[in-house]
């Protein structure tokens, strides 16, 4: 018999919460059943068949049978707890359709919207008492003011094919090692780590790396692409997901003729290497969230809308970028293309004129 090794256990007076952080399963115990918990962490091979409560403990997935191997971490518990507690958060029906999808948003929002928002702290000044800064200056030939102003969150595509140059342009100026500025090395940087991307990377590592999925793209097969930074190019990886990629990312169907989409991932082991402390877990986010940005300016410089998810089954998606098992791990997801600028879908704006009507 084995103890599960994704358990964490929180003392709560009287008794101990047992929290599996992989399932997301947790189990209040009483006395009785700590103390037998703690023989059976002490000596596993106590377990009896006859006793009710080791036969509850085994029913609960707090004993296994049999060993259950873990991956690898380079950091502390703690982070190792937070990565895999916020994997394939579980929910009780993912939508099967865009309209499925549209009823439970819209009742999850009036939920929400039924408390109200916790109020603002921050002291309200008067209008005399504000320092008005002046107006935005122009930004060379006022191409990137333009991209900020024009960027925004998209839920309505038309599914219409994107060129191949333009997903070398997304590509390489969001997580291509740029060569116009391979003279900007000089002798204090060691050498491996003079690539320099668009987006400031902790410890000049570029730790995070990118998988196309390329739904309708000019002269490009469909499917799961890996993207090489060093020599700006593409391998395939799979083909593309089934069922429909709404069911992969949450249920959100609105996105299942996205013509381009990008999983952002995270290269641990880059970061293992350089930093020993847990803390460098939140440079993979930041880094993540460098990369989304600039790839969904690069995109509305193009005269393409972005979408953006961090809502995506981690197993699957896994499997899908043949990551199972690995040390890199998938974080993000954002995809563009051609759009009618709506922010929510048409199922959904539909709902909401039945609504009102």
């Amino acid at each position: 018999m084995h103890i599960n090794p994704y358990l964490f256990i929180l003392p709560r007076s009287p008794g101990q919460i047992v929290w599996n952080y992989k399932n997301h399963t947790q189990h209040e115990l009483d006395l009785n059943y700590v103390s037998r918990l703690a023989q059976l962490i002490n000596k596993p091979d106590l377990f009896d068949t006859d006793n009710i409560i080791d036969i509850q403990l085994l029913n609960a997935d707090i004993l296994t049978v049999s060993k259950i191997d873990t991956p690898e971490w380079g950091w502390d518990e703690l982070s190792k707890i937070y990565h895999i507690g916020t994997q394939n958060i579980p929910c009780e029906h993912i939508p099967q359709n865009i309209h499925e999808w549209a009823r439970q948003y819209l009742a999850h929002c009036n939920e929400v919207l039924a408390t109200p928002p916790p109020a603002n702290d921050c002291p309200q000044l008067e209008p005399e008492q504000r320092i008005a800064l002046p107006a935005p200056c122009a930004l060379g030939n006022d191409s990137l003011k333009s991209a900020l102003l024009k960027r925004k969150t998209c839920r309505s595509y038309t599914g219409a094919a994107m060129t191949l140059n333009d997903v070398g342009t997304l590509l390489y100026l969001s997580l291509g090692y740029l060569h116009e500025r391979e003279q900007d090395c000089d002798d204090s940087i060691a050498t491996g780590l003079g690539a320099r991307r668009s987006s400031p990377s902790g410890g000049g590592l570029n730790a995070c790396e990118g998988f196309l999925l390329a739904r309708n793209v000019v002269d490009l097969e469909r499917g799961i692409y890996a993207y090489h930074p060093v020599d700006h190019s593409l391998s395939r990886v799979n083909s593309l997901p089934e069922p429909a990629l709404g069911q992969l990312l949450g249920g959100q169907h609105f996105i299942n003729n996205l013509p381009l989409g990008l999983f952002i991932t995270a290269r641990f082991d880059r970061l293992w290497w350089k930093y020993e402390h847990s803390r460098a877990y939140r440079m993979a986010f930041v880094e993540a969230g460098h990369l989304s940005q600039t790839f969904q300016l690069v995109a509305t410089a193009l005269g393409l809308n972005t979408w953006l998810t961090g809502a995506f089954a981690d197993r699957q998606v896994e499997a899908l970028l043949n990551l199972e098992g690995s040390a890199e791990q998938p974080l993000f997801f954002v995809g563009c293309g051609e759009s009618d600028g709506q922010v929510m879908c048409s199922e959904m704006r539909e709902l909401l004129r039945e609504g009102q009507a």
